[in-house]
């Protein structure tokens, strides 16, 4: 399974220093919560453990299960997130020694 991340960033200047913020994500897709018997008013679900792409990132088959067949958002998604602070100091035009 391949596990996609996203990351965020957000910068706030005040004064000399900049602190910049990154958030990562990765998403997990877990069981298949597809209704199989919903045509005819009942409720079966076929036991798909974890989604698992069927072809490479960015192709039309990694939005198919090849474990049950059906599509990515039949599966629950799970969100992790990640946040990291990162501080640093900006020079100021006046510490250049003119």
């Amino acid at each position: 399974m391949r596990k996609r991340q996203v990351v965020l960033r957000r910068q706030e200047p005040s004064g000399n220093s900049t602190t910049s913020s990154a958030t990562a994500r990765t998403v997990r897709y877990g069981e298949c919560q597809k209704n199989h018997a919903a045509g005819i008013g009942g409720y079966a679900v076929d036991g798909c453990r974890e989604f698992m792409a069927s072809g490479e990132e960015g192709t039309g088959a990694a939005f198919t299960c090849a474990a049950c067949g059906c599509h990515r958002n039949f599966h629950r998604r799970e969100v992790e997130s990640t946040s990291t602070e990162v501080g640093f100091e900006r020079a100021s035009p006046s510490s250049n020694g003119r």
